[in-house]
């Protein structure tokens, strides 16, 4: 059974197709608007959700299908009166597919290996792989195409967004620059990294890592960053982490060293004044929204994927 757990289980092949399926539906979305007609997403959020959630939710809808979103503050799950091994098989009875977004890798992982649905990571401590088919579509939107782009990620390199930003972009042939503070603590992850220069050996692109900012931007076509306070970062660690990253927060001084055409990204929430300043996020080089409404298109896709949709004349 496929499912979508980390983007290193997929191919350039695979992920090519979500592009594809995705500017599709963006462009055509009356196409599909019974593409998934009669199924039914359910949906568990342990960790709190804007986009992930509404996108999610009015995707299935608008191609005719129906989002359960589980509260699990309420639940026999929350309250520690049910395995998460049990609640996925009966879930699966009921429910099409399944959309995860929790704390601990190893929790998408154990409802993966139980499911008999296909299950999404909507989020892991670990991984957010429709974060970036959603950031893959964008650059291939507004730049035509992947291989051969430079792309920058500026801020923490040790975090779920960053690690699927390297598997993304290394399967896809993108050349990434990652500038960060020296150290185990805010470096990629080891057996990340030499996974995904692996991986861009394969498809002839190249990973750098630098505490170097100007260095790590100069030339970028893509300029990247997240917040500095993802949401496992205790409010305690707040002072000390903006002393480790303002060297790193994206402002105009940063943008010009870049490509003149170089477009800015943020997969939101964004705090302006931290990891970017309010003149990148709200200047003409900015894209943050449009890469927020392609979180939707390219869900839609994986979702039909998932389901064995064929085309947009095929019904699931």
């Amino acid at each position: 059974m496929n499912h979508l757990i980390t983007l290193q289980d997929w191919s350039a092949d695979d992920i090519r197709g979500i592009l594809d399926r995705g500017a599709d539906i963006k462009l055509d979305p009356k196409q599909y608007a019974h593409a998934a007609d009669q199924k039914v997403l359910f949906m568990v959020f342990e960790k709190p959700s804007l986009r992930t959630r509404v996108s999610f939710q009015t995707g299935i809808a608008r191609m005719g299908g129906t989002a359960i979103n589980y509260d699990i503050s309420t639940s026999p799950l929350g309250a520690g009166k049910e395995s998460l091994e049990d609640t996925v098989r009966v879930v699966s009875r009921y429910a099409d597919l399944i959309v995860a977004r929790l704390f601990k890798h190893e929790h998408i992982e154990l409802m993966a290996k139980h499911a008999l649905v296909p299950v999404v990571n909507a989020l892991t401590d670990f991984s957010h792989p429709c974060q970036v088919l959603a950031d893959l579509l964008t650059i291939r939107e507004k730049k035509g195409e992947l291989k051969g782009i430079r792309f920058c990620f500026l801020g923490d390199g040790n975090n779920n967004v960053t690690h699927s930003l390297m598997y993304g972009c290394s399967i896809m042939g993108v050349d990434i620059a990652i500038g960060c503070p020296a150290g185990t603590t805010y470096e990629p992850h080891p057996s990340v990294l030499a996974e995904c220069q692996a991986f861009a050996a394969e498809g002839g692109s190249r990973i750098t890592i630098s505490d170097d900012a100007m260095e790590a931007v100069e030339g970028a076509d893509v300029v990247y960053t997240d917040s500095w306070m993802s949401y496992h970062i205790s409010e305690e660690e707040h002072d000390k982490r903006v002393g480790v990253f303002t060297p790193y927060q994206v402002n105009d001084a940063i943008m010009s060293h870049a490509d003149k055409d170089a477009i800015f990204m943020n997969c939101l929430p964004a705090q302006r004044g931290y990891e970017q300043t309010a003149s990148v996020i709200d200047g003409s080089q900015s894209v943050v929204f449009d890469q927020a409404e392609n979180r939707m298109h390219a869900q839609n896709a994986v979702l039909l994927k998932l389901l064995g949709h064929g085309g947009p004349d095929t019904h699931c």
